[in-house]
């Protein structure tokens, strides 16, 4: 037994040197092969805490006390709306959801961005174009507008890594994708009983 558990050790410190040496070049492909163009600049290759921890290979042992202490710092940081109101316009909220501008080289950094919410879900039921990535919201009123579901719903919009360190979504309000307005706007369009997302499907 004991040298089992010695030839795993091993073998994961090499794995943990191999990564290493192989970030290393990884990281010298990416810096010479990117250039910053308009709003798209050379600071999106650098990775914060969370990115650095979630871009591991899979099968590398991350150590818990770490990702508990990035997720409660994650979720310390959501900044609830200013005024306490959570809800704005759904109409002006499908607009954000739809929209997929807004962070590249070749978008005009005067106008809004977007949210892209259907490159990953499924919102509206008539909506015949949407990703699978994340979960369908189609219904997503019908959890209602609790005072723990509002934050919830909020939260997940502002840094989803509050609650799933290693979750693809953007994280639309700690990274200013989205203003407070848009977010209220999109929780009204998720939450609104009179929004598309909750009306049946015909």
């Amino acid at each position: 037994m004991k040298r089992l558990t010695a030839g795993i050790t091993i073998a994961l410190s090499a794995s943990v040197a191999t990564w290493t040496a192989a970030s290393d070049d990884i990281e010298a492909v990416l810096q010479n092969s990117f250039i910053a163009k308009n709003q798209a600049t050379m600071d999106r290759l650098e990775r914060d805490a969370v990115q650095t921890v979630c871009s591991a290979p899979r099968g590398m042992p991350l150590d818990n006390d770490t990702l508990t202490t990035l997720r409660e710092q994650r979720l310390n940081a959501v900044a609830l709306p200013a005024n306490g109101h959570y809800l704005g316009d759904w109409q002006r909220g499908a607009e954000v959801a739809g929209s997929g501008r807004g962070l590249q080289s070749n978008d005009d950094p005067t106008q809004p961005n977007g949210g892209n919410c259907y490159a990953c879900h499924q919102l509206a039921p008539d909506e015949v174009a949407y990703g699978t990535l994340g979960p369908s919201l189609m219904g997503y009123g019908a959890r209602g507008q609790s005072e723990a579901m509002l934050q919830y719903t909020w939260t997940k919009l502002w840094d989803t890594h509050a609650y799933n360190l290693c979750s693809h979504m953007p994280r639309f309000g700690a990274q200013g994708i989205l203003t407070e307005q848009q977010l209220k706007d999109v929780m009204a369009y998720l939450l609104d009983p009179a929004s598309p997302v909750n009306q049946p499907a015909e």
